[in-house]
């Protein structure tokens, strides 16, 4: 009778992880290929002025670098809203969610005007800042503006995306995506170079395709988002957005860190020329072709811890972390393997310039070590995020990126003249030491005593 219940038992929890391993994959698979698509739009522009030499592959991922600084207090919007939004569906309260879509795209739309105009008047002083070459940065000056002009339709795909994220719709959002990438490819080819009777516009072709594409890919979210009544229009909840930015203000401090960081971090590598920075730029697009699952998971990890704890389904929050952590890991650790054997490919599909190529290698390989930490830091801050834990996200990545990679880049590059690897080196003890950090957090953590 005993060995009769055990087995039950056991079924029971078999099924148990395997519906909610269903759901991680149906959650994270989209939120994956969002990601990927995403990214795909700043890879295809590498790729596409690649043809117009290292100075203009220079100048736009210097230009992307600048949008991904001014993204950061807007992935903190998203994140507090998909975490709220996460946690009333748990609960029940579907009108709460609703009523708290609004009043995040309400602040949305009043911090995407203040960051256009700063963008607008102030990209040229930060690439000067960051050390561009005059080459670099006549040509980034044209991207960047254009791409701070129309940078509500960036923002606003990225708040729309959080809030169907945390209802638990991650479909739609990749749709958005793809229609971006599709519509951005037809779009910018001819317009850098010239093609179907279109004037060669080079770099800045490339921040007009971006911005019609991602324009179109917002309306559609829009209309979506109206349609199947996530956001409930009237009057703006206060107390909906101190909840929201309870949660995501530490979010944003997080990611000003890290791209603060990344600015200072990229100033070294400019430091050892022009053909270093673009081996930089061009390994870190291919590169985000592994950390993407990671990051899909996390958001995965995220959206189902807040629900679970929402409806106070604590073990199903546990089983869906373990669930999301085995899939990253498994996914990233394959990609490690195929940067440390066919490197020189991969880069030679951006490139013909042999420095580049010859620097880029060596950048692949290095970053193969980093992939599993990588995994594990995602998962295990997504899931810190669901749990509302966003300070300690925050204090680890302040003290990571700047205590580990920027001073002991300093160190390697201007106090010790240390080679570019080693500087590069420093990327990799970067995300152990967070890996290591994120993990002793959640250990700790009583998901019982969650409040949000």
């Amino acid at each position: 009778m005993a060995k009769r219940g055990f087995r039950a038992r056991y079924a029971r929890e078999r099924s148990k992880r395997a519906s909610i391993r269903r759901n991680v994959m149906n959650l994270s698979l989209p939120v994956l290929l969002s990601s990927l698509f995403q990214r795909l739009v700043a890879i295809v522009d590498i790729f596409l002025v690649g043809g117009l030499g290292a100075a203009a592959i220079a100048a736009t991922g210097l230009g992307q670098l600048l949008v991904f600084v001014t993204m950061t207090v807007f992935w903190g919007l998203a994140t507090g809203t998909t975490v709220v939004i996460a946690h009333l569906r748990g609960a029940g309260q579907r009108r709460e969610a609703r009523r708290a879509a609004f009043a995040a795209s309400l602040a949305c739309a009043g911090m995407t005007a203040a960051a256009s105009a700063l963008g607008w008047f102030f990209s040229d002083d930060l690439a000067a800042f960051l050390g561009a070459r005059d080459d670099v940065l006549h040509l980034a000056a044209g991207y960047t503006r254009l791409v701070f002009l129309y940078l509500a339709f960036t923002t606003g795909l990225n708040i729309l995306s959080a809030i169907m994220h945390g209802i638990g719709n991650t479909r739609t959002p990749m749709q958005a995506i793809i229609l971006v990438n599709i519509l951005h490819v037809l779009i910018a080819w001819p317009l850098i170079y010239g093609k179907l009777g279109l004037p060669a516009m080079g770099v800045t072709g490339a921040a007009i395709a971006i911005n019609a594409s991602e324009a179109i890919g917002f309306l559609y979210l829009l209309v979506q988002a109206l349609r199947l009544d996530y956001i409930r229009i009237g009057r703006p909840d206060t107390g909906l957005m101190g909840r929201i930015w309870r949660v995501g203000w530490p979010v944003a401090l997080e990611r000003i860190a890290q791209q603060g960081g990344q600015l200072f971090y990229s100033k070294f590598i400019i430091g050892y020329g022009t053909a270093a920075y673009a081996a930089h730029q061009i390994g870190l697009s291919i590169e985000s072709l592994s950390f993407m699952p990671g990051a899909g998971m996390g958001i995965a990890a995220a959206t189902l811890m807040g629900q679970a704890l929402g409806a106070k389904k604590y073990r199903r929050a546990r089983i869906s972390h373990r669930e999301a952590l085995r899939l990253a890991v498994i996914v990233m650790g394959t990609m490690a393997a195929v940067f440390l054997t066919v490197p020189g490919p991969l880069i030679g599909l951006f490139t013909r310039d042999p420095a580049v190529i010859e620097n880029g290698i060596v950048f692949l390989r290095l970053v193969a070590f980093a992939q599993v930490p990588l995994a594990l830091s995602f998962v295990y801050a997504g899931s810190l995020r669901g749990t509302g834990d966003t300070f300690y996200v925050f204090l680890v990545t302040l003290g990571v990126m700047w205590g580990v990679r920027v001073f002991l880049s300093w160190v390697a590059s201007d106090w010790c003249h240390l080679s570019l690897y080693a500087v590069w080196g420093v990327f990799v003890i970067d995300w152990y030491v967070r890996a290591a950090a994120f993990w002793w957090r959640y250990r700790q953590r009583d998901l019982h005593a969650v409040i949000i």
